[in-house]
C-alpha cells in the first residue's frame, strides 16, 4: 500500500501539504501565516525557534493546536541586516557562527565550518526550547534546507526525527538543488515527499507567479506533493528584513499570503482533485 492507501484515498491520489515557512522571522510574517491558516488554503506552518518574534508565534501554536506546526530547524540567516544566531550559548556552538555571532549567511560557509558535533547539539536545544514552551510539533523541517549539504549533516537531521517520533520533510530534488557534496545520500526507510511544489525567482521577475502556483496546482502529482511557500505583508517590517533580497523577499511573501488566501486557490484545488493532507495525519500511519 502507498501513502493515499494507507491514508484511506485511492491509490492515485494526488495528496498535498501546502506548508508555510518562517514563521517567527518577523510580527508580518507571524500574521500573516495565522490569517493564511485561518482564512485559507495553508494546512501547516513551521517555527523559527531562533527568531525575534519566536515567542508571538509559539503563543499561537500552544493554543491552537489543531494546525499542523514543526520545527523549521535553523542554521543559516540569509538577511542583509537583520541577524540572528543560535539559541545556545555562542561558546557551545562556536563553529555554527561568524565573527559577531550570527549564523552564517549562505549554505557554502556553513558548510565549511560547522562541526557536526554542534549542529546536532544546537539543533536538539531549538527542538527542546519549543517543547519547553508547550508547542507539540508535527515534523521537522529545515530553513534554506541547510541540513542537506551534506550527507553526514543529512543524517543529524534523520535522526533527529528519530529521536523525536516525528516525521521530517525529505525531498531528493530538493537535495540535488542545494547540496553540496558529492558523497551519496542515503534515502533508505525515510517518507519521501514525491514533489515539491515552490516558486521561483524568473517567474517572479516576469511578475507571473501567481501564474506559475496555478500551473503548479494543475501539474500536482499522484502521492505526496509538498507547496512551500513564504506569507508576510509588504510592509515596512518585512521590506527592511528583506532589503536587497528580491527572492523570498517582502513583495513575493505577499504574493504568496494572496495566492494562497484566494477563492482560485481554492477553485484550483477543487478543480484538480487535491486531497489536503496533514503531518498529523501521516504520524498516525506511521
Amino acid at each position: 500500500m502507498n501513502l493515499a492507501q494507507k491514508l484511506g484515498y485511492p491509490e492515485n491520489t494526488k495528496l498535498l501539504i501546502i506548508h508555510a515557512d518562517d514563521a517567527g522571522l518577523s510580527h508580518s510574517e507571524n500574521q500573516a501565516t495565522i490569517k493564511a491558516l485561518q482564512n485559507g488554503s495553508v494546512n501547516s506552518y513551521s517555527i523559527m525557534v531562533p527568531c525575534p518574534w519566536f515567542y508571538e508565534m509559539a503563543t499561537f501554536a500552544r493554543e491552537n493546536t489543531e494546525y499542523d506546526c514543526g520545527i523549521h530547524l535553523t542554521l543559516t540567516c540569509e538577511w542583509e541586516n537583520y541577524k540572528f544566531g543560535p539559541v545556545l550559548p555562542v561558546a557551545e556552538v562556536s563553529s555554527l557562527v561568524d565573527s559577531n555571532g550570527y549564523f552564517y549567511k549562505n549554505r557554502k560557509d556553513f558548510k565549511n565550518n560547522a562541526k557536526p558535533s554542534e549542529i546536532k547539539k544546537e539543533l536538539t536545544a531549538q527542538i527542546e526550547r519549543a517543547l519547553q514552551f508547550g508547542i507539540k510539533p508535527t515534523h521537522l523541517d529545515s530553513h534554506m534546507y541547510s541540513v542537506g549539504v551534506t550527507p553526514e549533516i543529512f543524517e543529524i537531521y534523520k535522526e533527529l526525527g528519530k529521536t523525536y517520533n516525528l516525521p521530517v520533510f525529505i525531498n531528493k530534488d530538493f537535495i540535488e538543488t542545494i547540496r553540496l557534496s558529492d558523497e551519496k545520500y542515503d534515502f533508505e526507510n525515510t517518507l519521501l515527499a514525491n514533489k515539491l511544489l515552490i516558486g521561483y525567482y524568473a517567474d517572479f521577475e516576469k511578475g507571473e507567479l501567481r501564474k506559475s502556483y496555478e500551473n503548479a496546482l494543475d501539474n500536482t502529482v499522484s502521492g505526496l506533493n509538498v507547496f512551500l511557500l513564504h506569507p508576510a505583508f509588504d510592509d515596512f517590517e518585512m521590506q527592511g528584513i528583506t532589503i536587497n533580497h528580491p527572492n523570498f523577499g517582502s513583495e513575493w511573501r505577499q504574493i504568496d499570503f494572496d495566492f494562497f488566501t484566494s477563492k482560485e486557490c481554492e477553485a484550483k484545488l477543487k478543480e484538480n482533485n487535491i486531497q489536503l493532507i496533514t503531518w498529523k495525519e501521516i504520524t498516525a500511519i506511521r
